[in-house]
């Protein structure tokens, strides 16, 4: 294969689509680093494995020799990007962008290069733009051609109201690539409209348009809704080595091959052969090993990922209970009411609900009694699942 050939196919691995791929061939032909754009809103402080899907496609560039930014929205965070919501975002404020940001870049380089990584602020750009420039950017686009977005034509259709500042989103995004005169922007599936914007935009203002690279949203722990801390199916890449650990376990043997797809960086065929040996006999489980160690030795080291390997050998194949974990006083209550106190379960519901499926121990021993209440001056170990614990000390109400 030639060098183009194996760039792209380097590149096309995990992408979901590449728009358009015939153009990023001639791109690569150039014989010169591409300019390569990740933006992200600072909407929140922590990075989980979702959000590294785009980042490790970004590292792949940077193993190519392209030159890659990191575009931080601090200009957009303050608008807020409406892909996926049913309603308006709330605006936030420069300080918390800003304190965002900073963790964000952070973590980022846990998987980037800091050497070869350049980061930008879009305010560079977007505060020059004033008025005029602003009303000039709006013009580029009809409310017809907005509405033909998914989100936005849900919601105008259901009665749920639509700001106008939310249409100048995409429009900001777009003129990112503008400034940066980007050849390739990276996103993921949700963001096509805003991709594409970049290219229209370019296009208007002669430059050549970029190719979009859309990444696969990561389905979280639940192998249904994509990871998010709203929904609870995450894993931080800031999360310790033994959490990390036990929530990778704790995934199907169906979504291993999802996560070893989009997260690993073996080589495909080193996968391929791992789906033969299951195939032929091999247990899921040490498969799953290997990712999990894998990822945490990315995050932490190696060492941190051999001990937590050995942790959760010790804990869920030996049955020994951790050696640290939070102590709680807490008043005599039901058991469902307990357990949500002390943060084990989300609701008294999702409480019934685990002691139903057989889900909570008590000092190892399985409790099937939804009404138990423990006595006062007990202290006991209290477990929902393979990975929570706590010891609670049960006091008299005063």
């Amino acid at each position: 294969m030639s060098q183009v050939a194996d760039a792209l196919a380097e590149i096309k691995r995990g992408a979901d689509e590449i728009l358009v791929e015939k153009e990023l061939i001639e791109k690569l032909k150039l014989g010169r680093p591409l300019r390569i754009k990740l933006g992200a809103d600072p909407t929140a402080p922590d990075i989980h494995l979702g959000h590294t899907v785009i980042l490790n496609k970004m590292r792949q560039f940077q193993q190519l020799g392209h030159d890659v930014t990191f575009l931080i929205g601090d200009f957009t965070a303050m608008v807020g990007d409406p892909t996926g919501k049913n309603a308006t975002r709330p605006p936030l404020t420069k300080e918390q962008v800003l304190k965002n940001a900073e963790s964000y870049t952070e973590q980022v380089f846990k998987i980037l290069d800091p050497k070869k990584t350049k980061i930008e602020f879009n305010s560079t750009w977007l505060e020059k733009l004033g008025a005029v420039g602003m009303i000039k950017l709006a013009s580029s686009l009809t409310v017809a051609r907005m509405l033909e977005r998914d989100d936005f034509k849900k919601r105008y259709a259901g009665g749920q109201p639509i700001a106008i500042h939310e249409f100048l989103y995409p429009l900001l995004q777009g003129y990112d690539s503008v400034a940066m005169e980007t050849d390739v922007e990276l996103g993921g599936t949700d963001q096509k409209f805003n991709l594409l914007m970049g290219r229209e935009l370019q296009k208007a203002n002669g430059q050549k348009p970029q190719c979009v690279i859309m990444m696969p949203l990561l389905e979280g722990l639940d192998g249904v809704k994509k990871m998010s801390k709203s929904a609870n199916n995450y894993i931080g890449i800031n999360d310790v080595p033994t959490e990390m650990f036990g929530k990778i376990m704790s995934i199907s043997d169906v979504l291993m091959w999802r996560y070893y797809e989009l997260l690993s960086f073996r080589p495909l065929q080193e996968i391929e052969q791992f789906k033969t040996d299951i195939e032929n006999g091999a247990n899921p489980r040490d498969i799953k090993i290997l990712l999990a160690k894998e990822i945490i030795a990315r995050f932490h080291s190696e060492d941190d990922a051999q001990k937590a390997h050995q942790d959760f050998i010790d804990r869920f194949q030996k049955g020994a209970m951790p050696d640290e974990m939070p102590e709680l006083t807490l008043i005599a209550m039901p058991i469902a009411n307990l357990l949500k106190e002390a943060g084990l379960v989300s609701s008294t519901s999702d409480a019934h609900r685990m002691i139903k499926q057989g889900a909570v121990k008590i000092d190892g021993e399985k409790l099937t009694e939804k009404t138990f209440q423990a006595a006062v001056g007990e202290t006991n170990v209290y477990q929902v699942g393979k990975r929570k614990f706590a010891r609670i000390t049960i006091e008299n109400l005063v």
